[in-house]
């Protein structure tokens, strides 16, 4: 009876197995949920440093008048704002710092008629689905992806405000402040038009356009969040041309946008108001290593495989068993004919 339950257990870890590289759907969340696992060889040669890139992450020694001799990323500053409100007066404020700082780059301002007009013009064919997006916040990040790779430039959140200019950056080609735990922050990237890397994140929208019930958090994230483009980061076959905007070895944290903070670049007022409840849990694991996480989930996932395999089992003894008593039964009857 053991080998038997061996044998039908390998059998379902089989069929999941299966099922998993001929599904797109549970393929898509094996990428996904891999990230903490890959994200740092994927990223390792991405982060800027003093050593490989002469560059100096505390920005001291660019002053602000200091100007990329030839530059990657356009002189362009956008920011988006949909849903027909106002902005707050500290996001305004926020904003006026950073044109402030940026006195020669061309400003725009998104909002839901020339967005609309934009991805009509530019990406017909995604204009349904982004209508189409549950969550306002999904609406946002997807047309960063599609203002960034057709415009190029830098993209910001009006939650920051600038406390000095980001020409330096423009050396490089992509450059997006790295998050916590893993991946990177979408709340600020510059990249040079027709990027490669912000492409695949414009064309993969649809694939990962998936709606997790109950959970508006992680439909947003693994939609077209945080974690959507870190994951579309580990897929590609070239990052040479990307970079991660962290710290020295020392402050590691220098650059992420966190909550309320400073860092040598912004001074972030912390304004996430989409998160939801589901956040609050999900955000509870922040400072817990991802993969002992996911090593959890795993178990939940196994354990439930095992129980299955249980209640498959006993439900084939207690039938075996019946099978065995009507068999007897008749035996019983045809003697007592006899």
């Amino acid at each position: 009876m053991a080998q038997a339950r061996v044998r039908l257990l390998l059998l379902v870890t089989l069929g999941c197995l299966l099922a998993g590289l001929f599904s797109p759907l549970l393929w898509k969340l094996y990428l996904l949920l891999r990230l903490p696992f890959v994200w740092k060889a994927s990223s390792v040669d991405a982060v800027i440093s003093l050593q490989r890139d002469g560059f100096d992450l505390t920005f001291a020694a660019y002053e602000s008048n200091y100007t990329v001799t030839d530059p990657l990323i356009p002189a362009r500053l956008h920011h988006v704002h949909l849903g027909g409100q106002l902005p707050r007066a500290e996001w305004s404020a926020a904003r006026e710092e950073c044109i402030k700082r940026h006195p020669n780059w061309e400003v725009f301002l998104w909002d839901d008629r020339n967005a609309s007009h934009f991805v009509q013009n530019r990406y017909p064919h995604i204009l349904t689905m982004w209508e189409g997006y549950p969550y306002l916040v999904q609406r946002v990040d997807a047309l960063r992806y599609m203002i960034l790779h057709t415009y190029g430039g830098a993209i910001l959140d009006f939650d920051l405000a600038c406390k000095r200019s980001m020409e330096p950056l423009r050396q490089f080609e992509f450059v997006a402040p790295a998050a916590n735990p893993v991946g990177i922050s979408i709340g600020m990237m510059l990249a040079s038009p027709n990027s490669s890397y912000v492409g695949d994140l414009v064309r993969n929208l649809p694939r990962y356009n998936l709606r997790w019930s109950f959970l508006p958090y992680i439909t947003v994230m693994f939609s077209t969040g945080c974690h959507y483009a870190s994951t579309i980061y580990t897929l590609q076959a070239n990052t040479s041309p990307l970079r991660i905007l962290a710290g020295p070895p020392s402050i590691p944290k220098l650059h992420m946008l966190n909550g309320y903070v400073d860092t040598p670049l912004f001074r972030h007022l912390g304004s996430s108001s989409w998160h939801q409840q589901d956040a609050r849990l999900i955000k509870a694991f922040a400072n817990v290593d991802q993969r002992i996480s996911f090593a959890v989930i795993l178990v939940v996932v196994v354990g439930t495989c095992w129980s299955g395999v249980l209640c498959v089992s006993r439900v084939r003894r207690c039938h075996q068993g019946r099978e065995s008593w009507v068999s007897l039964q008749e035996g019983t009857d045809a003697w007592k004919r006899v």
